[in-house]
Parts: structure tokens; sequence; C-alpha cells
């Protein structure tokens, strides 16, 4: 998350509290800004969370050599085009059974794959960051809600000032490089 990103939600909810202000709407302001700031720390906490995780699966990961890395040897299994290895014919027909094998086989490591995944995914999903920004969610909800203050409609559109300006931001910064690749 950049500053230029943050800056943005920040204006954008600036441009809400100054007209909910004008108005006079009190409660609308109120619920519009518990649920801006739920959805900002739970878009930050989100994103610390997966650049922590990716963080620790980069340390340490360095590429013996740039010309053949890692998703080149996850497509060639067998060593068939790697650069140390010299290219050997393979005069053998497999027989069906022999093919069904391997394919069981490569079934069998693509799930011990994805469970390993979803195990070292898991710390991301389950952060600390994200588990206090989903609390300060319900929270506030609850604070809004027991003290009769909760209204749906500002609630609402103030937890969308987050994802809506990302993703006008997002489609901003798209044209900004497609024309600056196009010039």
């Amino acid at each position: 998350m950049t500053t230029k990103t943050i800056k943005v939600f920040f204006i954008v909810d600036f441009c809400i509290v100054l007209l909910l202000s004008l108005l006079g709407e009190f409660q609308w302001l109120l619920n519009s800004q518990v649920a801006f700031v739920s959805s900002l720390v739970v878009t930050y906490a989100s994103f610390l969370g997966y650049k922590k995780n990716i963080e620790k699966r980069v340390d340490g990961h360095i590429p013996e050599d740039d010309s053949y890395d890692e998703l080149d040897k996850m497509d060639d299994q067998y060593d068939l085009y790697s650069p140390d290895i010299p290219q050997q014919e393979v005069k053998e027909e497999l027989t069906k059974q022999q093919i069904k094998q391997e394919i069981k086989k490569n079934k069998e490591a693509l799930k011990r794959n994805n469970t390993k995944n979803f195990i070292g995914a898991f710390g991301a999903m389950s952060s600390l960051y994200r588990i206090g920004g989903y609390t300060f969610l319900v929270v506030g909800f609850f604070f809004l809600n027991n003290n009769d203050y909760l209204e749906v409609i500002p609630y609402i559109a103030g937890f969308l000032i987050v994802p809506l300006s990302a993703l006008v931001l997002n489609f901003t910064l798209k044209n900004q490089d497609s024309y600056n690749t196009q010039s």
C-alpha cells in the first residue's frame, strides 16, 4: 500500500466528512467514519499480513541461475531441458499402466503442494493484524447498534469508501501506465 493510495482514501473520506458536516447529519457522519476506519484497518491489516508472508517466503531464496528459475524447474520435472544435464533421448515407450501411475504420482504431489501452500498462507490469513482489524470492525458495529446510532445506508457507504477508492485508483493507474507505454 503506497502513500498515494492512503492519500486517496483520506481525500475521499474528507470530502464525505465535509459534506455530512455541512448537512448536519451527526449519525450519518458517525456511521460512515466508524465503517471507513474499520474498512481501512482491515484492508491495511490484510496487506501487512500478506506482505510478511511473502517476505518470509522470499528470504533465503537466491536462484542459482536466472535463465533457469523455479518455474522452469516445476515445468520440467524430469530435467529434460536443464542447462546442467545433457539432453538424452528416451527410446522406450510408456505403457498405459505406467502413464496412469505417473499421472497418479503427479496428482498426489499436487495435493501435497496445495496443502503445503494452504498451511504456508494460513499465517497471513490468521495474522494478528487481520484478527485485530476484524475485531475492530465487529466492536464498532456493535457499538453503533447497542447505542441506537446504527443506520445501515451510511454504514455501508462508509465501508465501501476503501474498496471503491482502491478500484478507481487501480483503473486510473492502469490507464496512466498504458498511456505512458504508448507514447
